[in-house]
């Protein structure tokens, strides 16, 4: 295999308050297909991730639990990595910012940033948002919240140290602009620049005096560092930066990464904040940041409560691993935000799995197993039909490999599943059943399994990024070894005369969607939130309750108000009526997902006018304790009109 040089990749480190959900499980599982991918194809790779353990929210939670932070943070850190080694995730390094080289860094780091100017001392004043470790300008908020997360802030004032962002913003700008690949994907870059850089950056608050777990500054032990700036550098440390010029091999090897993987919702402070400290220490900057999208829940069956978390070892239980892999990798578009439920995950399963890739391996061995006793060899008896098979599966590399470099994983294994139906599309178009009973015809028969087990072992070969496991298991079943990636367009690899395993094993069994969720039930795998109380209202008599009409409609249009950031204006069918109504629910709902939906309704709502269009009733959600809204709807199909009494 040639070597194609280094190729550094991270995550971003999961923040120590709590057990990750699939949502944070998929971004270390994308990180690992991407980086076991690389291997496979000749880059001698550092995979490293790891945990963001100081903060606020951390000191506040260990004290709840009764716990040291350090304590707290060893538990959750432990649940993290335990997590990420359930999923297979194939990292090198495992950083936490408690460990004592980085913590020492760190302290480096921000006495250069002072002795050099860009850090001064301050005062902040501002509203705080205590989950997201942030300080906002009222302007900045969104409907008086934090425009971040959504949740409520608090005014606060305390001394702090600040960084002097507007001295870099310029050679910032300029760098983004002159590569375009830096930012990811590209709808990312564009609000970066026009929300945050083209309008001006205000001075950070790096430095913190309200809670004192974090790492201390230590010319000034009042103030801990602010998490950004202590979360960032890890990059760095973590493979041996040394702020006095003394760094590891492992840093002039690997830095600059080639690709920082993250949510889209940390996209501000690694291509803004990251960026301007490395400016500020005269370290390159990282050639390509991509924000991937969220993984979010499916509504309807999978819960009572909308608030439901799914985990990654639950989902493992009922499914396997690589099952998991492939849902969460292969169901996340490029750049939109995808959706995983239990049925979702059994559908594809059933479809994808089972049939596809599972019932062609059995189906392949089994044919061996019964006309050659196992044994495969390739006669050399060809027909045109053979040529296009060869074609497809000595492509697929190729097209693999184009996907992967622009970082589109759900395509990349598209493609590799593309191969396995060619190969089902060959056994229909060759029969090999009814080969087996022409005597004349046992040479071709032998090929078309030849040709069979060849191509099987090729498209495991490239499944092995991102279905390690199954791939494994193929190979052990078909007697081979997984190749490197540089040998799978050429056709013939299989030793000829080899013989298959005996005893094939299903690789995925079919499940029947009642039955996974009764087991859900009957396990508790799916938690619901916790109740929330709150403030009563003034009892009301039947006869109030009376005056109210309630009834389902059916979202026939929606379209969002202009200019206003939080309405969507619906077009509701209630019966033979259509009634237009203005809901504050943006945030939550796109207008593509809002039509077709079938919904409750205040009817007899009077008229108002709203950003000057009129609303004629309201439609029902519930909302949750960190103001995450959600419509209600009926729990079975009702026709539009339906009563609800």
């Amino acid at each position: 295999m040639e070597n194609k040089g280094t190729y550094y990749i991270t995550t971003a480190i999961a923040y120590a308050s709590g057990k990750p959900h699939i949502g944070n499980t998929y971004e270390a599982v994308l990180a690992d297909s991407i980086a076991r991918f690389k291997r496979k194809d000749g880059y001698d790779v550092f995979f490293q991730t790891g945990t963001d353990e100081h903060g606020q929210k951390i000191e506040m939670k260990a004290e709840a639990a009764g716990v040291t932070p350090q304590e707290y943070v060893d538990q959750v850190a432990g649940e993290i990595k335990g997590i990420w080694d359930l999923m297979g995730t194939s990292y090198d390094k495992f950083i936490r910012t408690t460990d004592e080289p980085h913590v020492k860094q760190v302290q480096k780091i921000f006495k250069k940033f002072y002795d050099q100017g860009d850090i001064y001392k301050g005062a902040y004043e501002g509203m705080y948002c205590t989950p997201c470790e942030s300080f906002w300008t009222e302007s900045q908020l969104v409907d008086g919240k934090c425009p971040d997360c959504g949740r409520e802030v608090k005014p606060a004032k305390e001394e702090a140290y600040f960084f002097k962002m507007s001295k870099y913003a310029q050679r910032l700008i300029d760098h983004i602009e002159s590569h375009p690949e830096f930012i990811q994907p590209v709808a990312r870059k564009n609000e970066m620049m026009n929300n945050f850089l083209k309008p001006g950056l205000q001075d950070l608050c790096v430095s913190r005096t309200s809670f004192k777990w974090g790492i201390p500054v230590d010319f000034d032990d009042k103030h801990v560092v602010y998490v950004w700036l202590d979360a960032l550098t890890n990059y760095i440390t973590g493979i041996g930066y040394d702020c006095d010029g003394n760094s590891d091999e492992l840093y002039h090897k690997m830095w600059p990464a080639d690709l920082h993987l993250i949510g889209k919702d940390i996209i501000r402070f690694h291509t803004i904040y990251w960026p301007i400290f490395l400016m500020a220490l005269g370290e390159p900057l990282p050639k390509q940041i991509f924000g991937h999208p969220w993984l979010l829940q499916g509504d309807g069956k999978m819960s009572k409560s909308k608030g439901n978390v799914l985990y990654a070892d639950d989902l493992v239980k009922f499914f396997g691993v690589d099952a998991v892999r492939y849902f969460v990798l292969h169901e996340m578009p490029f750049d939109n935000d995808g959706v995983i439920s239990w049925e979702l995950m059994v559908e594809r399963l059933n479809s994808d799995l089972a049939n596809t890739l599972g019932n062609l391996v059995n189906r392949t061995i089994s044919m061996s197993n019964k006309y050659f006793g196992g044994v495969v060899t390739d006669k050399k008896v060809t027909e045109p039909v053979d040529e296009d098979l060869k074609a497809v599966v000595c492509g697929t590399y190729a097209k693999v490999e184009a996907k992967m470099a622009d970082l589109r994983v759900a395509d990349a294994i598209t493609e590799v599943f593309t191969l396995f139906k060619r190969c089902n599309k060959y056994i229909d178009e060759t029969m090999p059943w009814a080969l087996a009973k022409d005597e004349t015809k046992q040479d071709r028969l032998a090929t078309v399994l030849y040709n069979l087990v060849e191509s099987i072992m090729i498209g495991a070969s490239l499944l092995t990024p991102f279905m390690p496991e199954t791939a494994d298991q193929i190979a052990k079943q078909l007697n081979d070894k997984l190749r490197d990636f540089d040998t799978l367009e050429k056709f013939g690899a299989y030793p000829d005369g080899n013989k298959v395993t005996d005893q094939p094993e299903i690789l995925f069994a079919r499940l029947d969607i009642k039955e996974v969720m009764e087991k859900v039930e009957v396990n508790d795998v799916v938690d619901s939130q916790e109740g929330i109380d709150i403030e009563a209202k003034e009892t009301i008599t039947y006869d109030d309750f009376a005056k109210l009409q309630f009834q389902v409609g059916e979202i026939i249009k929606c379209e969002a108000v202009p200019k206003s950031k939080k309405l969507l204006c619906s077009q509701v069918k209630i019966g033979s009526q259509v009634k237009q109504i203005l809901s504050g629910i943006k945030e939550h709902y796109t207008p593509e997902e809002m039509v077709g939906k079938k919904v409750m309704v205040l009817v007899n709502l009077a008229p108002r006018k709203m950003v000057g269009l009129e609303s004629e009733g309201m439609l029902l959600c519930a909302e949750d304790a960190d103001g995450k809204l959600a419509l209600m709807k009926p729990e079975t199909e009702m026709p539009s009109g339906a009563e609800i009494c």
